[in-house]
């Protein structure tokens, strides 16, 4: 029989000092974030425990607290092209606390001098400046909202002593995490009528860094969980999956990392002074190539993207147009490129992960507008012509919103109900090139025309007359080939 996780029963777990206080409790953090302490702590001597604040009310820090912190992560995925599969027992979590309960536990860290880092993930909506939000709320139900609060509280108690700020490290997947926040928490001083002077402590004191953070977290792993435990000696409510794979870069100076430095604990952690390349390799080299290669995999009748990639000819399209086409968009050392784009490949065979392709299909256009478009105008301007991979993954995408097709069968779609009924009663009324124009043309979709964008509407119409007339793997090999 396994043992109850915790501290009276794994004596191999450290409790270290409080020094880091981390709003959100979810999966992610714990297998990001959490484990990446642990590791520091271990290897370097970081000395240094995370009290998690629930960020929004409702539910409980319950489970997490009975384990006293204490949970496995189980990282599944191929390193060097091998499976690998090692589960670690993470004891950097000290406690939980849920300010909508005890606000002034929660106060109480603003006033600990060793409190230094403040980490965040609270979903992408977490960002967010709500002005219903009054300064009195205990406390204020927006994450800016209430870490201005705390801010303000810790900006009180230690009289505004610059050595008592803090590096604040928002994890949410926007662009510019870290500028949006300080945005809001001035917002939210002058909706309050807080001094200049708070303002400007935070600002000189409290550098809080835009951050990039890159790891698949698949969650409790379900269907493997009692064999996990029973394997590690414990019964673990708060167990979590995820791939090997992690990046965070961070941009701040060095006197951030001289506080704070995960790359010493040989984590794959930068610190660079300008995000947006990052943000630009990602998006290019990770999310794109996932947009271009679905609606192409499931006209071919293949469900995930591990199929897809181990597939012959849509994992060589995949790579071309990673290499060929995307790549080049990116103001990065080639050489640094090759070895994420490399990594993503990896990533995309992790055969632990299974990886539905319908679900990277919600809301495909928007996706293609955000992830894959910005790289097919650079490539146009570079070399005055259409990527034709880019081209090939959007006629793939106008035929796969028909709903249907003739070999496969029905394609599930998730998306705005006006761009579906758009495209698909295109299909039923017009020819393939006027289907084309009519969803190239509509601002709806894409907030502009792109039949505007030179050779767009000839190119995508020429491909999906291919694909109705020989099929999507024909025009897939001829790409390769090509």
């Amino acid at each position: 029989m396994n043992k109850t996780l915790n501290r009276d029963n794994c004596k191999e777990a450290v409790l270290h000092t409080e020094r880091i206080m981390q709003i959100g409790e979810g999966n992610f953090l714990r297998a990001f974030f959490d484990w990446m302490v642990c590791r520091m702590n271990r290897q370097c001597g970081f000395d240094s425990s995370i009290v998690v604040i629930k960020p929004r009310p409702g539910g409980s820090m319950e489970t997490l607290n009975q384990q006293q912190g204490l949970f496995h992560v189980n990282l599944r995925g191929l390193l060097d092209g091998v499976p690998s599969d090692n589960t670690e027992l993470v004891d950097s979590v000290s406690r939980g606390l849920n300010p909508y309960t005890d606000y002034e536990g929660f106060m109480a860290l603003a006033e600990d001098p060793n409190i230094t880092i403040v980490v965040s993930n609270t979903t992408e909506a977490g960002i967010a400046f709500d002005p219903a939000c009054s300064f009195e709320d205990r406390p204020a139900l927006s994450y800016p909202g209430k870490l201005t609060q705390w801010l303000y509280r810790r900006y009180q108690h230690f009289n505004a002593q610059a050595d008592k700020g803090v590096i604040i490290l928002p994890c949410e997947l926007i662009a510019d995490n870290g500028t949006e926040l300080r945005k809001y928490i001035g917002q939210y001083a002058a909706l309050w009528n807080l001094p200049q002077e708070f303002i400007e402590w935070v600002d000189c004191s409290c550098p809080i860094c835009p951050t990039l953070v890159d790891r698949i977290v698949t969650g409790h792993p379900k269907d493997d969980a009692q064999s996990i435990m029973d394997a590690v000696g414990y019964d673990d409510q708060l167990l979590v999956s995820a791939e090997p794979f992690h990046l965070w870069v961070i941009q701040g100076d060095e006197k951030v990392r001289e506080r704070f430095a995960p790359d010493k604990a040989g984590l794959n952690v930068k610190f660079v002074s300008d995000l947006k390349p990052f943000h630009s390799m990602k998006v290019a080299l990770l999310n794109a190539p996932h947009t271009l290669m679905s609606p192409i995999a499931l006209l071919a009748g293949i469900k995930t993207v591990r199929e897809a990639v181990e597939a012959p000819n849509i994992g060589a399209f995949v790579k071309k147009v990673m290499n060929q086409e995307l790549m080049p968009t990116v103001d990065l050392d080639r050489e640094e490129l090759e070895a994420f784009a490399s990594e993503v490949i990896m990533r995309f065979r992790n055969p632990y992960i299974r990886h539905e392709l319908e679900s990277i299909m919600l809301n495909a256009f928007s996706k293609y507008k955000a992830r894959v478009l910005p790289s097919l105008n650079k490539r146009l301007a570079a070399t005055g012509s259409i990527p034709k991979g880019m081209a090939l993954g959007l006629a793939a995408l106008i035929l796969a919103y028909r709903g249907t097709d003739e070999a496969q069968g029905s394609i599930r779609l998730s998306d705005r109900p006006e761009t579906i009924e758009l495209i698909q009663n295109a299909w039923k009324d017009l020819t393939p090139r006027e289907v084309v124009r009519k969803v190239l043309s509509s601002e709806d979709i894409w907030a502009e025309d792109l039949t505007a964008i030179p050779g767009l509407e000839e190119d995508v119409s020429a491909a999906i007359e291919a694909i109705m007339d020989k099929g999507i793997a024909a025009c897939v090999s001829d790409y390769i080939k090509d």
